[in-house]
């Protein structure tokens, strides 16, 4: 297949892009390398990327229309939409690249897709849609009409977004709800990465809400084993779905929609970890202890993440399963290979 992966330099980009050469697709990627963390570890994993055959990199912001076209071109076979301006606590201070990229340059690609629809198109959402929701595990089909920060609210505006022009133009789309993935090439901005940078340099790490957390830490390589399964499960088109033998509305936990190829699916652990255990497993694998800074909760933080993964399981199979003894120590090596420690 002839796939898009837009956010292809990011983190889980750079290794949905690696899976889909491997198995032995064409893949273009688009990234607009962006400075909200440190650009050269994009330009690092897009390198890796243009080693292997079938990759063609494309550097372009989303918000550029006459750009996003050029690449688009005729259109692709299937189509991974993981670019956005990522980080809950940014958003409270850089408000405006959240709609420039998560609003705008989501529509570019929907009025793209429009004209030229792909057999599935995958967008990226966040368990933050969630927000103050208090029943867990979060299911796919609870109210999220509550979010926190404006990073939470554009990503459930292009929830919004993608249902309305499914509806309309008949265009396949799931949008996946990442809870919490970490994994070697991660992203600086993210808890184990900060973690392990401190330790290993004998600083104090700042555990908020005094160690009373709980997240559904998602190694990496799970996700995107979910993300490659997911591709080949599409959502069905409303018009004659109740004549399909195996209509997958007749699950009682699908969250398809009534009028649209339209369907939302989490991709989390099923296990929240305590931070404390989680800092555990950090300790143990940097082998050295870690000083912790005891803070309070930060401002649009929630004290607990938690995947409901049924639905993920019901569609393809697969749940996620790799432990954070596994994933950390994973994540700690690559750290020390790549920074030469």
């Amino acid at each position: 297949m002839r796939i898009l992966v837009t956010g292809s330099a990011g983190f889980i980009g750079f290794h949905l892009a690696t899976r889909l050469l491997h198995d032995g697709h064409e893949v273009v990627g688009l990234d607009g390398f962006t400075p909200y963390y440190d650009v050269a570890l994009k330009r690092c994993r897009h390198a890796l990327l243009q080693e292997k055959a079938g990759f063609c990199g494309q550097e372009a912001m989303l918000e550029d229309f006459a750009a996003l076209e050029r690449v688009y071109g005729d259109g692709f076979d299937a189509v991974f939409h993981l670019a956005a301006q990522a980080g809950v606590r940014y958003s409270l201070e850089h408000p405006r690249a959240y709609i420039d990229a998560n609003l705008t340059g989501t529509f570019n690609l929907l009025e793209l897709m429009r004209k030229a629809p792909p057999s599935h198109a995958l967008i990226a959402s966040t368990s933050s849609v969630y927000g103050a929701n208090r029943a867990i595990p979060f299911r796919e089909n609870d109210r999220a009409d509550h979010p926190l920060t404006l990073y939470a609210a554009s990503k459930k505006a292009t929830e919004e977004m993608a249902h309305s022009y499914s509806h309309l133009f008949g265009i396949p789309t799931t949008m996946v709800r990442f809870f919490t993935v970490y994994g070697p090439w991660g992203r600086p901005d993210m808890a184990l990465f900060k973690f392990v940078a401190a330790i290993l340099a004998g600083r104090p790490i700042d555990v908020y809400n005094h160690g009373r957390m709980k997240r559904d830490f998602t190694f990496v390589d799970d996700l995107i084993e979910a993300m490659v399964r997911l591709r080949a499960v599409p959502p069905p088109p409303a018009a004659g779905r109740d004549a399909l033998p195996s209509a997958p509305d007749s699950l009682s936990i699908d969250s398809l929609s009534a009028v649209a190829p339209w369907r939302v699916v989490n991709i989390g652990a099923g296990r929240p970890v305590d931070l404390e255990a989680f800092i555990a497993a950090v300790e143990a694998a940097c082998e050295r202890p870690a000083i912790r800074n005891y803070m309070e909760m930060q401002q649009g933080d929630v004290p607990a993440t938690f995947a409901d993964t049924d639905l993920l399981c019901e569609l393809t199979g697969y749940r996620p399963a790799t432990p954070i003894e596994q994933g950390v120590p994973a994540f700690v090596a690559w750290y020390k290979a790549y920074h030469k420690l």
